[in-house]
């Protein structure tokens, strides 16, 4: 008796189906107080969309982008660190 089996490709996962590498979740941390410092910028910015911003507002969209720019100049300084051997400039 001969058995008919159906022919199948390779089944591979895509690249969206895959799960994130370890290596990835590591850059997601080292990332982590830039995107938590750009959300909190983003709620400022949307709380002032449907009125007249008052100081306060203002203050707060200030001093949140400022929380941005120092948390990506850390991470700048971090991977900068991190990349040079020896910690040579």
């Amino acid at each position: 008796m001969r058995h008919i089996v159906a022919v199948q490709a390779v089944v591979t996962a895509d690249e969206i189906d895959r799960e994130p590498t370890a290596a990835e979740l590591d850059a997601i941390d080292r990332e982590m107080p830039v995107i938590r410092a750009e959300v909190e910028l983003l709620d400022a910015q949307i709380i002032a969309l449907d009125r007249t911003p008052t100081e306060l507002d203002a203050r707060r969209i200030r001093r949140a982008h400022r929380r941005v720019l120092a948390a990506r100049r850390a991470l700048a300084n971090r991977t900068a660190g991190a990349s040079l051997p020896g910690g040579a400039a």
